[in-house]
């Protein structure tokens, strides 16, 4: 199910009107695709927040006044390299009959066995690459490592994917891996009072 999004047509370019857009709570984008004349738009800067942090990648509803709405995806995304603040983003209309290739969230389930009797769990992966008609793309995949005993990795091969979705990142790559505990280093022993006391004399002499 697609997320709406509401958004306004902007007529204004220059940075003083950018800033001025951002001033009052709200994120200057665009939105193209083969239907969709470039368009620029401005967008509400706590919605463009919250679909961030669910669900970047999910299919959007976006809804501009001039044209209706349209399916459309987040292309890019510009944040100020000090603050983090949102500057611009980019949508692109996109066909819900024709495949796509995005990025999906992986969420790791279970206490691996390893992990149990002391090992460490590393994850490598936090997304993957898939390719999936847009109605298809789901929020995230589960990944159960549960299973996995201290030396043993989980590749991307063995991912469990919703029906239809094709994975395009390299089905050799680790995604999780239950490493060897580290033994703490034993501490080295102090020299006897009476040595030190010795070589301290031997040195005056």
């Amino acid at each position: 199910m697609a997320t709406s999004l509401k958004a306004e047509a902007r007529t204004g370019r220059t940075k003083s009107d950018r800033n001025r857009l951002r001033a009052e709570g709200k994120v200057p984008g665009v939105v193209y695709g083969k239907k969709v004349t470039q368009t620029p738009i401005a967008i509400d800067q706590k919605e463009l927040l919250a679909l961030l942090k669910t669900n970047p990648h999910a299919v959007i509803d976006l809804d501009v006044p001039q044209f209706g709405k349209q399916p459309v995806m987040i292309n890019e995304v510009q944040r100020d390299a000090l603050s983090r603040q949102l500057l611009h983003v980019d949508f692109h209309q996109i066909n819900m009959d024709e495949p796509v290739q995005t990025t999906v969230r992986l969420e790791y389930i279970g206490d691996p066995e390893g992990v149990k009797v002391g090992g460490i769990l590393q994850i490598q992966h936090h997304e993957i690459e898939i390719r999936c008609l847009p109605q298809q793309i789901p929020a995230s995949i589960e990944v159960d490592v549960s299973g996995l005993e201290i030396g043993q990795s989980m590749l991307v091969s063995e991912l469990k994917l919703p029906e239809g979705v094709e994975v395009k990142t390299d089905a050799h790559d680790v995604v999780a891996t239950i490493l060897t505990p580290q033994k703490e280093a034993e501490p080295e022993a102090e020299a006897p009072e009476g040595n030190a006391a010795e070589t301290a004399e031997k040195a005056e002499a």
